[in-house]
């Protein structure tokens, strides 16, 4: 299999993490594919028509785009239940930590596009403050249940730390830790795993 990859993206890594912890990395060679929104990657587009990564080209030749569908297949090809818990809560509680963690970059990814890529003075105020309010509120979310968040490391778990330290990296001045200790107190935890730590973003 072959992962069209960039070190900065955080769903990318999602799929690197998520490779390393299934105990796929033989099976799995890692293309890093430069990415950007305002220079497409035609080459890229070949692949994956978004001209996005991660994209997932399996053994047969079929190309895999989006990290929940690639977390997926890969699970699968693990043998099933193991980043995703196949039946009941627990497979619902998973891939909804997945929706918030991915909903986060979502939105900062909007908000650090408007910041990085677009001119001060045509910069949406208004837009920049909704997607801000989107990560606070998805933030305060996971503050209120990351205390019953057990030992087990599932793909919601992944989803959420890299979504953490991406705003650490992107947003390293944003201080989302004050007012959400028990969140920051599980990060801290997560972030020693040495799957996070092979993965950590870079410029």
């Amino acid at each position: 299999m072959k992962l069209y990859y960039s070190p900065p993206s955080p769903y990318a890594r999602k799929v690197r993490v998520a490779v390393l912890e299934l105990g796929l990395a033989d099976r799995v060679q890692e293309i890093e594919t430069p990415v950007a929104p305002h220079k497409p990657n035609e080459a890229l587009g070949l692949k994956n028509p978004f001209m996005k990564v991660p994209a997932l080209e399996t053994d047969e030749g079929m190309v895999l785009f989006n990290s929940p569908v690639i977390c997926e297949y890969l699970d699968a090809k693990a043998g099933g239940n193991r980043l995703i818990p196949a039946h009941g809560d627990k497979h619902w509680k998973t891939l909804r930590r997945q929706a918030l963690g991915d909903g986060v970059l979502d939105a900062g990814i909007l908000r650090r596009y408007e910041l990085a890529a677009r001119p001060e003075n045509l910069r949406w105020p208004e837009w920049l403050k909704g997607q801000q309010l989107k990560i606070d509120f998805a933030l305060d979310v996971a503050e209120r249940e990351a205390g019953g968040w057990g030992k087990s490391f599932d793909l919601g778990d992944i989803a959420i730390a890299c979504a953490l330290e991406w705003l650490d990296f992107r947003f390293a001045n944003d201080d989302w830790r004050s007012r959400r200790p028990k969140l920051a107190a599980w990060l801290a935890q997560i972030a020693t795993r040495p799957t996070m730590q092979k993965t950590k973003p870079h410029a």
